[in-house]
């Protein structure tokens, strides 16, 4: 069977207009910019407006997305919205954003992996276009991780925004387009980064919001090391898959947590700066929307051109991973 050679063809990324500094931050919280700065290599972050919900971020970052593609709406078949701060359980995300594109013939969910959500749902339409299941899709990774942020909590409230990429999934030429994905997990981690309450296991209560179990909860030493050790061993995978080498890397693009797991990652893949986007300094770990923000934002300073091989990888709660290569 040939399997069709399926590519990004369209790409768009918003922010919330307020943003929240380092400076903001101190009059807080005990912390200061030169401690967060150090340690994570974050200047400022966007935090949404007040009534802004994710599936509003992701409209803005999807109707950009779409035109950069040459298409309407009503062209799409799939859409995805990779996120763990939906607008509210059900429905999900997506439906709502499919009825504020008015995307009428598209089929839509959420899928939830955290940090790693994107390259997640890359790979699951990916796979569905090249069977032929659909001709394009949307995938946006969004978070609104302010809306579950402690902010009385100096080791976590400095590390997330908010924001949403897009991209548009479809037929490429021959060459071109996704040539592997590595998707994973480690179930055991799951304590060391959740959000306790909410669901059916913890309904909301009096009690869950009084010990503040809503808010991001965070072992931030163990998932350092996460990190550092997965941001590697799935890059070097998924390269395998690909039947390429750390040498042929045009751009990587990291998920932005954390500068300091960054340029580890560039260290023990032999990369250089010129090879590599960071904007962890402006926007902080945006979650699902991190990769994709970082490579838009490629995509407009000119830092990606057609022929390229880029490396976009993840790693979030679940634990999860995720890597893909893409011949641009």
């Amino acid at each position: 069977m040939n399997v069709l050679p399926i590519g990004i063809i369209g790409t768009g990324k918003y922010v919330p207009e307020k943003i929240l500094t380092n400076a903001d931050l101190e009059k807080m919280v005990e912390t200061n910019d030169e401690w967060i700065v150090s340690r994570t290599g974050i200047r400022e972050r966007h935090i949404a407006a007040p009534d802004q919900a994710t599936s509003d971020l992701a409209y803005e970052a999807a109707i950009q997305a779409i035109e950069k593609a040459g298409m309407t709406a009503a062209d799409l078949d799939l859409i995805v919205v990779a996120t763990i701060t939906p607008d509210m359980s059900f429905p999900s995300t997506a439906c709502i954003l499919q009825d504020k594109l008015g995307a009428k013939k598209a089929a839509a969910f959420d899928l939830s992996a955290a940090c790693s959500g994107f390259v997640y749902a890359l790979g699951a339409a990916t796979s569905m276009l090249q069977m032929g299941m659909y001709k394009n899709a949307l995938i946006i990774g969004a978070d609104t991780l302010s809306r579950i942020t402690d902010y009385t909590d100096r080791n976590t409230c400095v590390l997330f925004g908010d924001g949403a990429g897009a991209v548009v999934i479809g037929e490429v030429g021959e060459g071109r387009g996704f040539k592997a994905f590595d998707l994973g997990a480690e179930g055991a981690g799951g304590e060391l980064l959740k959000l306790p309450a909410g669901g059916s296991r913890t309904p909301a209560s009096a009690d869950t919001l009084e010990a503040k179990q809503h808010f991001i909860q965070m072992s931030g030493r163990e998932v350092f090391k996460f990190a550092v050790k997965v941001m590697n061993t799935a890059t070097v995978d998924v390269l395998n898959k690909a039947g390429m080498s750390k040498d042929e890397i045009d751009l990587f693009i990291p998920h932005q947590a954390n500068v300091r797991i960054i340029n580890s990652a560039m260290e023990r893949l032999n990369l250089t700066e010129d090879r590599v986007m960071i904007n962890v300094q402006k926007y902080a770990n945006t979650s699902a929307a991190s990769i994709p923000l970082a490579l838009v934002e490629a995509v407009e300073e000119g830092r990606i051109k057609e022929g390229d091989k880029v490396v976009m990888v993840g790693f979030g709660g679940g634990l999860t991973w995720g890597a893909s290569v893409i011949v641009w």
